[in-house]
């Protein structure tokens, strides 16, 4: 496969990267792809050790969170890629072996968070732990996991959005012949680390009133965004034969279920209060 060479033409001219795809050791290739999302893990363990003292977990609940949202959350976020692009495994000429060769791409992160929430709900049962409460602070892996891995989408030159004539637009050449592009990944990476930064103050200045508000506020934040970002770019899964792109319909719907519940919960909420505070 040529070489996809990457430059910022608001970083100047001479601003040129071919970043490797792929590291070899021992004769393996190891997909730098593959180590982010290990990084993305790690650090969301890592922070989830350092608050978990907010939800009242203990470091055995924040390892067996991440224990579960590994493989839960890969499966899932493949099955869900599978779902919707039956046509590539299935049928003449199709090889369905193709569905455990992760090497070929084909992750999505919805089907990632639907296989971590059905573990989750499970595991909340087992434990008598409130699921929404896990939900809360999952929301925070979530941000860091997706930060993380849309690096990971540069390194392998993918979700990148429309040609365009933008200022910070990103260049892919291969040859002579080079296409000016949205970077997507970045416009993404750079609103859930927004999300991230507002989600983490919030919880800091103990606002935190009732369990599954933080993870509606992280399902608002990134519905919205997404939805916009999604309509941006040219890999993007369509819902049949149709124009519909699936995950801009599911993060518009997410936006608007988690904006209803945050509602919801604060008219519910002070309905209440007078009655709380009747002697």
């Amino acid at each position: 496969m040529e070489s996809i060479v990457i430059s910022f033409p608001l970083l100047g001219e001479g601003f040129v990267i071919n970043p490797p795809r792929f590291i070899t050791v021992f004769g393996f290739n190891i997909y730098l792809y593959g180590i982010l999302i290990a990084v993305g893990f790690l650090l969301g363990m890592l922070y989830l050790q350092k608050r978990r003292a907010i939800f009242g977990f203990d470091n055995g609940t924040v390892l067996d969170m991440v224990i579960l949202a590994i493989p839960s959350g890969v499966i899932g976020s493949r099955l869900y890629y599978v779902l919707f692009n039956a046509s590539e495994f299935f049928g003449e000429g199709h090889r369905w072996q193709d569905i455990f060769n992760f090497r070929l791409g084909g992750l999505a992160i919805y089907g990632g968070v639907i296989g971590a929430g059905i573990a989750f709900l499970i595991y909340s049962r087992v434990k008598k732990i409130p699921f929404l409460r896990l939900a809360d602070a999952g929301s925070f892996g979530l941000f860091i996991g997706q930060v993380i891995g849309r690096w990971g989408n540069f390194l392998n030159r993918e979700a990148y959005g429309a040609i365009t004539t933008v200022p910070w637009r990103m260049g892919l050449s291969v040859g002579d012949t080079t296409i000016y592009v949205h970077p997507t990944f970045l416009y993404e990476a750079l609103w859930n680390t927004l999300g991230f930064i507002f989600l983490h103050i919030f919880s800091k200045k103990r606002k935190v009133k009732y369990d599954g508000q933080l993870f509606f506020i992280y399902v608002a934040w990134y519905g919205f965004g997404r939805a916009i970002i999604e309509g941006l770019r040219l890999d993007s899964i369509f819902f049949m034969n149709t124009n519909i792109r699936v995950s801009q319909l599911l993060a518009a719907l997410s936006f608007l279920f988690a904006v209803a519940a945050l509602l919801w919960n604060r008219v519910r909420r002070r309905g209440a209060r007078p009655a709380e505070d009747t002697p």
